[in-house]
C-alpha cells in the first residue's frame, strides 16, 4: 500500500483549490470510500465517516443553501471538517458556502471545485484509491499472460523461470513481469504488474538486458494482469510421488486472502517447459468450465468395473 495524499488526488484530477494552504495538501488519505455528508449536515454525528474524502454535491448544496441557517452550518461544518478528514470536493461546478470557506481556511483544511458530476466524482475517487491503496506484497519469479490467462511462474532460483518465460514470448504469450511481481489486491482480486522502470524488459544469465518491447514487438508485452494460476517449478525427483492422473484434491495457494489454482511442474532436461505450461493452461481453462478430464476418466473406470459385476451376476 503506497501513501495517498489529497493533493495526489487533486492533481490527477485537475480540481480547483478554493481553501487551505500548502499545508493542507499534505494530508494522507486511509480509506478508499468516500462520505456523502447528509446526515451530518442534518445535525446526526453519530456513526459519521470523517477519515473519508467529502464529496458535496448538487443535493448537499441545496440543503446548505435553503435549509440550514448560519448557527446551523457553523455546527455541522465543524464537524466534516475535522483534523482526520482528508480534504473535501464540490462538485458540478457549485461555489463553496462561504461559511465552510471561512472554517477550512481556519482549521487549514483543503477543499476543492469540480465540473464534474457528483456520480463521476465519487465513482473516479474510489476507483483511484482502490488501486493505490490496496495491499501488495513482491513475489519472485515470472508473470505471464497466456491464451488471456495471468499465470504466474515461481520456483527457485537458477530454474531456467526467464527462459521458459522467452520461449513463451516467443509462441506469442505476453510478459507482464520478469524477476519481480508486485502483486495487489484489488476488488477481491489479484493484480500482478513490474515497476514502470522495468515493463517490457528481461534479464537472461549470459546475455544480459534484454528489451521484449523492441525485440519481439509492442504486443510482446503487458502492463499489468489478473493473476489466475501459479505455477511452481521444482526439480525433477525419480522418487518423488507426483500426481500423475490429476484425480487428488486439486491445491490453492493465498495470496493476500485471494486463493489462487497451484500446479506443481517437475522441471528436467529436455522437458519442452513452454509447451507444457500452455498445456497446464489450456488444462486449468477447462477445470474452470467444469471440464475436469480427471474425473471423466474416473467416471469411465467406475463405469467399466459397474460392467464387469454385471457381466459376471449374469454369468453365474
Amino acid at each position: 500500500m503506497c501513501k495517498v495524499t489529497i493533493k495526489d488526488l487533486a492533481d490527477y484530477f485537475n480540481w480547483t483549490q478554493i481553501a487551505g494552504d500548502k499545508e493542507s495538501l499534505k494530508r494522507p488519505i486511509h480509506l478508499a470510500d468516500i462520505n456523502r455528508p447528509g446526515l451530518e449536515l442534518a445535525g446526526y454525528f453519530e456513526y459519521g465517516q470523517q477519515k473519508r474524502v467529502v464529496v458535496i454535491g448538487n443535493k448537499e448544496i441545496h440543503y446548505i443553501t435553503n435549509k440550514m441557517d448560519e448557527i446551523a452550518q457553523r455546527r455541522n461544518f465543524e464537524f466534516i471538517t475535522s483534523e482526520s478528514t482528508p480534504g473535501i470536493v464540490i462538485t458540478n461546478g457549485h461555489a463553496c458556502p462561504e461559511v465552510l470557506k471561512e472554517i477550512a481556511n481556519r482549521k487549514d483544511l483543503a477543499v476543492f471545485s469540480t465540473n464534474e458530476t457528483t456520480t463521476n466524482t465519487s465513482v473516479r475517487i474510489t476507483s483511484y484509491l482502490d488501486e493505490k491503496l490496496a495491499p501488495s506484497i513482491v513475489i519472485h519469479g515470472e508473470l505471464m499472460r497466456i491464451h488471456g490467462i495471468g499465470v504466474m511462474i515461481v520456483g527457485e532460483s537458477g530454474m531456467g523461470k526467464s527462459e521458459i518465460a522467452l520461449s513463451l514470448i516467443q509462441k506469442g504469450h505476453q510478459l507482464i513481469a520478469d524477476d519481480r511481481i508486485d502483486c495487489y489486491k484489488i476488488h477481491n482480486n489479484l493484480i500482478g504488474r513490474t515497476s514502470r522502470m522495468l515493463e517490457g524488459f528481461m534479464e537472461l544469465r549470459g546475455v544480459g538486458i534484454i528489451n521484449v518491447a523492441r525485440m519481439y514487438g509492442v504486443g510482446s508485452y503487458a502492463k499489468e494482469c489478473e493473476i489466475s494460476l501459479q505455477i511452481e517449478l521444482v526439480p525433477f525427483n525419480d522418487k518423488a510421488d507426483y500426481d500423475r492422473v490429476g484425480i487428488e484434491e486439486k491445491e490453492y495457494v493465498d495470496i493476500l486472502g485471494v486463493k489462487i489454482l497451484k500446479l506443481q511442474i517437475p522441471i528436467s532436461m529436455g522437458r519442452p517447459m513452454a509447451t507444457i505450461i500452455e498445456t497446464a493452461v489450456f488444462h486449468y481453462m477447462l477445470l474452470r468450465d467444469g471440464k475436469d478430464a480427471a474425473k471423466e476418466i474416473e467416471n469411465l473406470v467406475l463405469q467399466e468395473i459397474e460392467k464387469n459385476e454385471e457381466e459376471e451376476v449374469k454369468s453365474e
